[in-house]
């Protein structure tokens, strides 16, 4: 068997720059064309598929060569370069006998990875479950390669017309997304009218109520987090609530506006976390109350202020009367255009589909009342909505009956109801105002939906803001533009499930994919959100995909919808269905064929399942590699952590030995981590993604064979590899963080100190992989935490800085650590008798070792840490302080 490039190197460094770079770029990525959540960087998913399928180089000129072109290939501004793309086409195709290879992506998602396959000239089929996602891989790899034709045009210039060339379906799409505004605004424009001067309303701020309840009150307390407008270096301005009688009213203060009252805070609304204090009569009301109040329909909503467009900027003013009436105009003609539209649909055009249940992954709302999918839009966003649905339907009737061939039309109007769709997230009642851009966010800024007390409501015919269909739709024309020119050759797209494909044996020469997560994204629970809207506009066209009440669930590969017979039940389940959708990998790759898996759970737990799912599955992992698909602004810091890398797995069809000794293993596995290791190290890898590329490259070792047993007749679990692995890192790790000479020369609580904060900084951790941490280092976490500077908080844990203890608790301990953070808060405090005392006491104030783990920890942590501002403070001061502890007498220092 052929060794491929990838299988023996990869330029790690350079493509992980790359790929997180990626992540800025808008202009006709495919990501512009539709939410869809965890797409793999376009150029890691092209720089990998190309090393897997051209042979590894014969020498080192050879090697060299090969690994610059993989870097100028990833390049994005290289993704249409003919030169660069040809010659890869022409690799790839020498390297498989002069034939494109077959390859499959079994879960493609959002089709990063198929769309590359497709760019480097192989026979690309794209498979996946869930139908949104289908249908997004249909107008990424099918209809632009398919319809994407270059054809003449006329373009006017001035009075004249002169001809010019122009993609036919961007064209189109443009022609019929401009009658589906045109129409939809002729129908209710009327409810977002300019103002008297004609200043054009491009927002309306709303807040939710309640009624207080104080009986001697009841007034309608307005529900806002807090009451900014304008929050930015050169533009203060916020709403001001004041009492009139028993009514809670606003102006806009700040600047430009009325002065902002002295000690008012606009940071401080009337409701945090659910409870709810009264500006009336400053009664609280409990969050338990709060919900109780909303489930019963006892809750209402304001509008508070609109957002204007003026030649300056953003402007505000506080909505009127008649606001509220237009407001009301519209609901009224909601209800009728909804009857009339019900009976011609033969269904409810407002999404009237249940919720999930509230104990989904971030679904926070149906605690408020919120019971179906159509509950998350106010009524004028109900309005826009149906409407702009009905007018892609009357697109593609109107197209039929101008002589459009039918299979042309619905791919136009898919277009169309992509727009909408991606419209709806922009149009909700979850949607918030943002003071720092002045700009409404969409729905999804993160993977949940949480309750918004005050929300933004978006004109959705504004020229300036995005999340407008007319925005969505030029974000939509890009994209075709561009994956048209990826060539005239489209992908094979369908549903389906990975665990059971509808291909024969030994079918494809590789297999590229980026399985789920474990229980990272409820996918198909929160595509539900722009299921019911894409049934509505081309259900019809797509009887196949849109033919159940939302998103089918029963074969998603997820812990999260299956833990009925709790957590262990979903791992399990999880675990199952992947090594299905594995064995089904090994069934239809050929013999010689390659497969390059994605994994990036940050959890200990969810390797665990991967690596029994693949163990079980006989395919055997041949190389392994962490790229980094992450910008470091998203990288989360003080509230979990998180991973910057993924880890793609080679795997072959190999026969696999029977039968491994653990004994030996241990030093196989340790003699190529080092090695592995080493190599990480000076890519740059670090944290948690070291942790987790040590286990990816461990698996190359014990993936060998069938079992691994002791000599004494045991199986040894995955789970025990795994601790033995974290055991060299932990040690390897350590040594290098101290740059070595010193690590044996601590004792294990302060080895764990150092380790979390060059595996996890500042972060908090889930219990499970905390203990793993503190396994590797030889202490047991369950007997240390809530004594020193571990701490539980329900089901993480967190390691406490200097900055967040107290004296007191540290005076009797000699604990290096425990040391330390005592010497840093007398620092702090510029008690420096009282530190200088500590240091000579303990005798850490004249050893090496003190001072290079403060400098060790220091440099782990970034520069934002309070804890590395306390440590680089001390430490300027070293040396001199070294020598004072060294000359001075007890008697001289502290007398």
């Amino acid at each position: 068997m052929e060794e491929r490039f990838i299988e023996n190197s990869f330029p790690v460094k350079e493509i992980s720059e790359i790929s997180a770079k990626e992540k800025n770029i808008r202009h006709g990525h495919i990501s512009t064309l539709h939410i869809w959540w965890a797409r793999r960087p376009l150029a890691s998913s092209r720089a990998t598929a190309y090393a897997a399928l051209i042979p590894a180089a014969d020498d080192p000129i050879q090697w060299d060569k090969t690994r610059q072109f993989i870097i100028e290939l990833s390049k994005w501004e290289n993704s249409l370069n003919p030169s660069i793309i040809e010659k890869a086409r022409r690799d790839i195709l020498n390297a498989n006998g002069g034939r494109p290879p077959r390859v499959l992506d079994p879960f493609s998602g959002g089709g990063s990875i198929p769309l590359e396959a497709l760019r480097l000239g192989c026979e690309t089929h794209a498979a996946e479950y869930n139908p949104v996602a289908v249908l997004i891989l249909k107008c990424t790899l099918e209809y632009p390669q398919k319809y994407g034709k270059i054809v003449k045009v006329k373009n006017k210039v001035g009075l004249a017309e002169i001809d010019a060339q122009a993609n036919l379906l961007v064209e189109d799409v443009k022609k019929w997304g401009n009658w589906v505004l045109k129409e939809a605004e002729k129908e209710i424009g009327q409810f977002y009218p300019k103002d008297e001067n004609g200043e054009i309303p491009v927002g309306y701020i709303w807040s939710r109520t309640v009624p207080c309840q104080n009986p001697a009150c009841n007034a309608e307390i307005p529900l806002m987090r807090q009451y900014w407008l304008a929050k930015k270096d050169r533009k203060k301005v916020s709403l001001y609530p004041y009492v009139e009688g028993k009514e809670v009213k606003f102006k806009i203060v700040g600047d430009g506006y009325e002065q902002m009252p002295k000690g008012f805070d606009p940071e401080k609304g009337t409701v945090s976390r659910a409870v709810v204090v009264c500006p009336v009569c400053g009664s609280v009301i409990d969050d338990k109350t709060t919900r109780k109040l909303f489930q019963q329909g006892k809750a209402g909503q304001k509008m508070v202020a609109i957002v204007l467009n003026s030649k300056s900027g953003k402007k505000y003013r506080i909505a009127t009367r008649k606001d509220l009436e237009t407001y009301q105009e519209a609901e009224k003609y909601l209800r009728e255009k909804r009857e009339k539209l019900m009976d011609e649909w033969l269904l409810d055009p407002v999404p009237d589909e249940e919720l999930p249940p509230k104990e989904t992954l971030g679904f926070r709302v149906q605690r408020y009342g919120m019971a179906k999918w159509g509950d998350l839009f106010n009524s004028r966003q109900k309005l826009a909505l149906i409407t702009f649905v009905e007018k892609v339907r009357l697109a593609y009737k109107r197209m039929l009956e101008e002589g459009y061939d039918k299979d042309y039309a619905k791919a136009v109007v898919s277009y169309l109801a992509l727009g909408v769709s991606r419209t709806s997230d922009f149009a909700s009642n979850l949607c918030r105002w943002h003071p720092q851009w002045e700009f409404i966010p969409n729905t999804f800024a993160r993977q949940a939906l949480p309750m918004s007390w005050d929300y933004a409501e978006l004109n959705l015919f504004s020229p300036i803001l995005a999340g407008t269909f007319e925005s969505m739709l030029n974000q939509v024309k890009r994209v075709i533009e561009e994956v048209s020119k990826v060539g005239s050759n489209y992908a094979t797209t369908m549903q389906s499930s990975a665990t059971s494909l509808p291909y024969p044996d030994n079918y494809f020469d590789a297999v590229f994919t980026d399985p789920p997560y474990y229980d990272n994204v409820p996918y198909s629970y929160i595509s539900d959100f722009f299921y019911v809207w894409l049934k509505r506009s081309i259900g019809d066209l797509y009887p196949e995909l849109f033919v159940t009440p939302l998103t089918p669930k029963a074969k998603e590969i997820v812990a999260y919808s299956h833990t009925h017979g709790g957590l262990e039940a979903g791992k399990k389940y999880f675990e199952e269905m992947l090594k299905k959708a594995f064995q089904e990998m090994y069934r239809v790759l050929k013999p010689n064929g390659i497969v390059t898996i994605v994994y990036g759970h940050k959890s200990t737990s969810g390797w665990e399942t991967l690596i029994n799912s693949l163990l079980d599955s006989e395919l055997v992992v041949t190389a392994s590699w962490p790229i980094d698909t992450e910008m470091k602004a998203r990288l989360r810091a003080k509230e979990s952590a998180a991973l910057a890398s993924s880890i793609y797995l080679v795997c072959r069809k190999i026969e696999r030995k029977d039968i491994g000794w653990f004994s030996e293993l241990k030093q196989e596995i340790k003699d190529y981590l080092s090695e592995k290791l080493e190599r990480l190290w000076q890519e740059g890898v670090s944290g948690a993604d070291f942790f987790i590329s040590a286990i990816g490259a461990s698996i190359e070792i014990f993936g060998r064979y069938k079992k691994v047993m002791d000599f004494e007749g045991n199986e040894i679990a995955t789970s025990r590899l795994l601790e033995y692995v974290r055991e060299v890192v932990t040690d390897y790790a350590v040594k290098q963080i101290l740059h070595n000479g010193i690590a044996s020369e601590l004792s294990a609580l302060t080895r764990f100190y150092i380790l979390w904060r060059w595996t996890y900084g500042e972060s908090k951790v889930e219990f499970d992989d905390a203990r793993k941490l503190a396994q590797s280092t030889g202490i047991d976490i369950e007997k240390e935490w809530n004594k020193g500077f571990i701490r539980k908080v329900k089901e993480f844990i967190e390691v406490l800085g200097p900055h967040e203890r107290k004296l007191e608790e540290l005076e009797n301990s000699s604990e290096l650590i425990d040391v330390l953070h005592r010497v840093l808060i007398c620092w702090k405090e510029g008690r420096k008798d009282e530190m200088k005392k500590v240091l000579a006491e303990t005798g850490y104030g004249t050893k090496d070792v003190f001072y290079k783990v403060a400098q060790a920890i220091s440099e782990t942590l970034g520069n934002e840490s309070k804890e590395k501002r306390l440590l680089d403070g001390f430490l300027t001061g070293k040396d001199s302080l070294i020598e004072e502890i060294k000359g001075g007498g007890q008697g001289r220092l502290f007398a």
